[in-house]
């Protein structure tokens, strides 16, 4: 039986491209559910911190009492989290533990139990010692394992269907693309039919021939050229995401371990999760800017847009980063302001991957020197953000890579190995959504990454009082200077 070769070659593309979405799909499937499950053992973890601090100090009756109160208090009507306390003691007794099979279980008590008629439950136990009054307790804590399920298999049913879907599409096309690409078979079966011996002289048009077979190639190439980019550009979000929320998940541990140094208050621990629920809403607003971050490929300008004083952003930044400015012994100095219209959170985002890049790469006890000044000349309508840090000398071949995405400088960048070479990226990709341009400059000793923003009418070049931040906060203006001795505090 004669078969067509064009629907031959359109069901082989269409069977490699379901292989293909097949593959791709099982993979992040399988990256999904372990995130997920990552995501709600670290949830756990710090529930159950909160509730083993809370169990650890009730001593007497009367403050047991109160940790039942506050373990009722933090436990949700609908049942999502569990909190059980088990002991010899029946009166050191609250709540009842989650049984069941144990489907799965990893190091450090945790463990996935089905429990008899009840949703999957992920459960962390831990023993507390007698202390004073109180006997020997033992602490189990579940989350429910339902979301996770319910995402699971959403994002299942979402990728068979993008996988039927996108293998009938390229059914479709490649069905009418091969056609195309066999149509100068056509013509050469026309040309050879025009052959006959009262003709001689007639001869198969070969020449285009190759062309067409280029054309044929060329189209096939680009079609993966494109899916390859828009796979890039899902993994390099990914990794954007990553390094992006790696600076506010640093500053929650950071605050939790201050707050777990000695004994607090209520008072002082509810200011605590008051303080990470902050870093949590930054946390959603740096996914936001990422998602908008994704498609500034598409030239797209940033939007949003408030007239504000840089200085006063960045200073904000500085108390933000005063943490990791404490951490690593380093003092900043800001210099200069300006006035432009920019996105406060992209804005924000800028100055911080520029401020952690010198952080990360000065030396205990040094200075960082951040500078705000109007261009000059041809740049007179842009405002330039100017971090300086001493530190070693970096080649020029390298310095016009730096702001590449995931370049890494091996040599000259002596953390390279522990990011993914995405922060000064985004710089460029907020500076250009800005109208603006990065640089980076190696002299004397001194490493001096910028970039810049489109000025305001009311912009000035004049320099302004030096404002530090340093362990103890940012100086040089009493607002800031008495929230940082808050934090301190």
């Amino acid at each position: 039986m004669n078969r067509s070769i064009a629907r031959r070659l359109a069901s082989m593309f269409a069977l490699v491209a379901l292989f293909v979405f097949t593959l791709v799909g099982t993979g992040l499937f399988l990256v999904l559910r372990t995130q997920l499950e990552h995501h709600l053992r670290e949830s756990l973890d710090d529930r159950t911190q909160i509730a083993r601090i809370i169990v650890y100090h009730a001593v007497t009756p009367e403050k047991w009492r109160m940790c039942r109160e506050k373990l009722t208090d933090m436990t949700p009507h609908d049942g999502s989290t569990v909190y059980s306390v088990t002991s010899a003691d029946p009166s050191y007794h609250f709540g009842t533990p989650v049984q069941g099979t144990v489907t799965k279980s990893w190091p450090g008590g945790y463990a996935r139990i089905a429990p008899a008629g009840g949703p999957d439950m992920l459960t962390a136990t831990v023993s507390l010692p007698a202390n004073a009054a109180r006997p020997p307790v033992q602490l189990q804590v579940a989350s429910s394992y339902s979301p996770n399920l319910r995402t699971m298999r959403v994002f299942g049913s979402a990728l068979a269907a993008l996988s039927a879907l996108g293998s009938l599409a390229v059914l479709l096309l490649s069905y009418s693309v091969t056609r195309i690409g066999l149509a100068p078979l056509t013509r050469l079966t026309r040309d050879a039919s025009a052959v006959s011996p009262n003709n001689r002289s007639q001869r198969l048009n070969t020449a285009s021939l190759p062309l067409e077979l280029n054309d044929l190639a060329n189209s096939f190439n680009g079609a993966l050229e494109r899916l390859d980019g828009a796979y890039g550009r899902l993994e390099s979000f990914n990794a954007d995401v990553a390094h992006e929320l790696r600076t506010p998940v640093t500053i929650l541990i950071g605050q939790t371990e201050v707050a777990l140094t000695r004994n607090r208050s209520v008072d002082d621990l509810r200011h605590t999760l008051q303080s990470n629920l902050e870093e949590f809403e930054r946390m959603r607003t740096i996914i936001n800017d990422m998602l908008f971050l994704a498609r500034a490929d598409q030239g797209e300008r940033a939007t949003g847009l408030v007239e504000v004083s840089l200085a006063a952003e960045l200073a904000h930044t500085l108390e933000f980063l005063e943490i990791p400015l404490e951490e690593a012994r380093v003092h900043a100095q800001l210099h200069g302001d300006a006035f432009a219209r920019v996105n406060r959170s992209l804005f924000g985002r800028a100055c911080t991957n520029l401020l952690m890049n010198a952080i990360q790469h000065c030396e205990p006890g040094a200075s960082i020197s951040v500078t705000i000044a109007r261009g000059k000349g041809p740049m007179r309508d842009q405002v330039r953000v100017a971090v300086a840090n001493p530190g070693e000398p970096i080649a020029p071949d390298v310095l016009e890579h730096l702001f590449d995405r995931f370049y890494r400088a091996e040599v000259s960048r002596t953390n390279s190995r522990e990011n993914h070479g995405l922060g000064l990226a985004i710089v460029k990709a907020i500076a250009e959504m800005h109208r603006g341009t990065v640089s980076a400059h190696s002299a004397n000793g001194v490493n001096t990454f910028s970039f810049s923003v489109a000025a305001s009418a009311l912009s000035t070049s004049g320099d302004v009082p030096a404002m530090r931040a340093n362990a103890t906060g940012v100086a040089g203006d009493s607002a800031y200077s008495s929230l940082a001795k808050g934090k301190s505090a």
